[in-house]
């Protein structure tokens, strides 16, 4: 037999509003605020121009974010985190580069596929606008390199491919200004002298490292807004803080190759990681071709090595990657991610770009050691 108190109860269910006012949400409970999410802390930066080498992997770094203040551009971020002006456009499509907005999260891409040759001398990838430098090992510790963003040849002032050496060393360089860049400066309403001295008005910068491609460097800049884009008449160039640190550490006769390799492929772990850029403007090869070539390659031998079926690729993931090239490496296999699930995933770090003054110093950039610490994908 049912108590009075459940009649009541289903009676009220069955008359309608009188009695559901029995189950509705009390007054109280309505005007609670709702509860505060925090949002995530952000964390020192990683110093992203030297990592330490395991030969068991040929990707370094870790994939950052910052959230942009009003003033910032992308000019000032490039600086900041040692990238170049190209890497952060592609990284963050659809981004104004000359006024982000306030709030804005970018991406910095400082994770990296290391280039395809010989981990000796310096590696130069125009087609990625990057410089690798595996200075010689040093007993007891452990292999580095060291990377950074540089200034290439425009189109019709190409920086030639091929392996060279360094064959002098200049600190304070003279120019001494081509004939052909005198005609072209002379044509344009802009004549120069045959010669410019040391200072500011110095295209060269402080520093000048130069290679046995006659009339080709690898030198500073008094324009830096422009590393990482295709500014000049065929040299190298870099920020100025990084040819200051590079020329110190590099000795006359250190190899130099110079490569074209806008889509890269490098193993991490038993995961294959795709990088693509895009290609420069005057570069005519089937990068498709070449780069399913390489990929069959990859996963060939390694089946091979370990006696397994041959790994699948997710097409569609595959081709968003290439199609996007947002410049960052992205993993193939399992577990595989696409460019925002590594961006949703990277690691929040404080914003130093045009830092005022009046703030505390910022905190110091976190020495990664190769990409340990870094998230699985």
């Amino acid at each position: 037999m049912k108590t009075p108190v459940f009649r009541l109860l289903l009676a009220g269910l069955v008359l309608g509003t009188s009695g559901c006012a029995l189950f509705e949400t009390p007054e109280w409970a309505r005007r609670m605020p709702a509860p505060v999410v925090q949002p995530p802390a952000e964390q020192p930066p990683i110093l992203s121009s030297r990592f330490e080498l395991d030969e068991h992997s040929e990707v370094v770094g870790e994939l950052q974010v910052i959230v942009a203040r009003h003033e910032d551009t992308f000019a000032d971020i490039a600086r900041a985190y040692g990238l170049g002006f190209d890497e952060l456009e592609h990284a963050n499509p659809g981004v104004d580069a000359w006024l982000p907005g306030a709030g804005t999260r970018i991406v910095l891409p400082t994770r990296f596929v290391l280039p395809d040759a010989p981990r000796e001398g310096i590696v130069l990838n125009i087609g990625t606008k990057r410089l690798f430098y595996f200075p010689k090992p040093v007993a007891g510790q452990p292999r580095v390199v060291i990377t950074h963003p540089v200034g290439i040849g425009r189109e019709g002032w190409q920086t030639p491919l091929g392996t060279t050496k360094v064959v002098a060393k200049n600190k304070d360089p003279v120019w001494t200004v081509p004939a052909s860049i005198r005609r072209e400066h002379a044509a344009a309403g802009d004549p120069l002298p045959a010669r410019v001295g040391p200072g500011p008005d110095n295209p060269l910068g402080a520093y000048a490292m130069r290679l046995g491609f006659p009339g080709y460097l690898i030198h500073g800049t008094n324009k830096p807004d422009g590393i990482g884009m295709r500014v000049s008449h065929g040299c190298v160039q870099l920020f100025p803080e990084d040819i200051e640190s590079l020329f110190a550490q590099v000795p006359v006769g250190t190899p130099v190759r110079i490569i074209n390799e806008p889509r890269l492929l490098g193993w991490r772990g038993d995961n294959l990681y795709l990088e693509v850029h895009p290609a420069l403007e005057d570069d005519r090869r089937d990068l498709n071709k070449r780069l399913d070539a390489l990929i069959a390659k990859e996963l060939g031998q390694t089946a091979q090595r370990s006696g397994t079926q041959q790994a699948q690729l997710d097409p569609v993931l595959f081709a968003a990657t290439v199609r996007e090239a947002r410049g960052f490496p992205v993993p193939l296999l399992q577990p595989a991610a696409d460019a925002q699930t590594l961006i949703n995933k990277a690691r929040l770090v404080v914003n130093v770009a045009s830092q005022p003054a009046a703030e505390a110093a910022p905190p110091a950039p976190v020495r990664q050691a190769s990409d340990r610490h870094a998230a699985d994908q």
